[in-house]
């Protein structure tokens, strides 16, 4: 994506300059970062205590479900931490993220129906629901009249969020985009699904890539980052975190839920994401993992890994172990988490990460235990959701 290079000649550079975080470990990407340092907490990762009204008032947040709420407070926290750059509306555009949108407000709505009756459904309950409705309000609330869309590719809509949103800016449609993901799905349904599913932890812990590792836990929250042309904010002054250099998007066309065993598609994504970032290999510095502590999802992954990288590759993480696993809006966080690891010159470690399972074949570098210390580079960040969706990102650190 970079219009440095001959390839691609006339394409701008997207940069990172905001970022904004709202997570059970707290607001702002400080709190996630003293998160994936400490010790992992059991149990879903709920939002509790949340109070929208620093960003929302009283009617705003009685019609917008919690996946809203956390989208509009994530993206002005972002659009703050960047220093509220002027932009004009026309080419400032929102991408977002999600998996199960409003799905808390469509469980409550449809117990309102079943027990009062159909006159007291809110009308309010579409806008609500559907899933664009986080990006929208993002775009109505900061006067960004560019594209506002929203990815829905299951666990994997973050990381696609991040990858169209550089590509509206290296092809000059954008001067800067709001992008990331957003989830509030801790409905009692949801929870019973996945239950019963078999996909989440008995334990109440996310252990990705251990012997013991039986499934996840929930996170809700989200997680933006503002994306700038490179120039524009290098002329202004910005603070620039991080670029983005690739991104990639493939499928496994096998199974609605169950990876591809072989790992082979995530390998294709994990090849296209740094070619298009034209990135070798062994270039890499760091790998940040899906990671989410499945039987089958932490085994498909370990094979696409080393079908990329062969032994001794890059360290690889997973945050999920900290921050469980929020759906649509994980790939956002875990590129936040990538970024302050850049920063921090840290790999956080895999949190729940006791026992290797031997299985994995022994070939991933997992850092455990203790955060590693690294000389920045460039960072491959993983999501694969159900449907087989695969979406890989590569970001790099500031450069001249």
């Amino acid at each position: 994506m970079r219009a440095d290079r001959p390839r691609t000649a006339g394409r701008r550079r997207a940069v990172v300059t905001g970022l904004g975080v709202v997570l059970a470990s707290g607001a702002g990407p400080g709190a996630l970062w003293r998160a994936l340092l400490g010790a992992p907490p059991e149990g879903h990762r709920a939002v509790t205590d949340w109070d929208p009204s620093p960003w929302l008032d009283r009617a705003e947040a009685r019609h917008a479900d919690r996946f809203t709420q956390f989208a509009v407070a994530a993206a002005e926290s972002a659009v703050a931490d960047a220093g509220r750059p002027r932009t004009a509306p026309d080419t400032a555009g929102v991408v977002l993220g999600t998996a199960l949108a409003g799905v808390g407000t469509l469980e409550r709505q449809a117990l309102v129906r079943s027990e009062r009756g159909d006159k007291r459904v809110s009308p309010f309950t579409v806008p609500m629901i559907m899933p664009n409705a986080a990006a929208a309000a993002v775009s109505q609330r900061l006067g960004r009249r560019g594209p506002c869309r929203t990815v829905t590719t299951a666990c994997a809509a973050g990381t696609d969020a991040i990858g169209e949103a550089a590509r509206l800016i290296a092809d000059g449609v954008c001067d800067s985009v709001l992008t990331g993901g957003t989830e509030a799905a801790l409905s009692d349904t949801v929870v019973a699904a996945f239950r019963n599913m078999r996909a989440l932890s008995s334990a109440g812990r996310t252990r990705p890539f251990d012997a013991g590792r039986d499934g996840f836990v929930i996170a809700e929250g989200a997680a933006v980052l503002l994306l700038e042309a490179r120039d524009a904010a290098v002329e202004r002054g910005a603070r620039v975190y991080a670029e983005v250099l690739g991104h990639a998007s493939t499928a496994d066309a096998h199974d609605v839920t169950l990876p591809l065993p072989d790992g082979s598609a995530a390998a294709r994504c994990m090849r296209l994401a740094l070619r298009d970032a034209e990135v070798e290999p062994a270039a890499v510095g760091q790998v940040s993992a899906h990671g989410t502590g499945t039987r089958h999802g932490d085994l498909a992954e370990a094979r696409a890994l080393t079908a990329v990288f062969g032994s001794g590759g890059p360290p690889v993480t997973s945050a999920k172990g900290v921050t469980g696993h929020a759906f649509g809006a994980s790939g956002a966080i875990e590129a936040v988490a990538a970024v302050l690891s850049m920063a921090h010159a840290l790999v956080p470690p895999v949190a729940g990460l006791t026992t290797e399972d031997t299985e994995l074949g022994g070939s991933l570098d997992l850092v455990r235990g203790a955060p590693r210390a690294w000389t920045a580079g460039p960072v491959l960040s993983n999501s694969f959701g159900f449907g087989g969706h695969n979406g890989c990102l590569v970001l790099g650190p500031p450069t001249t």
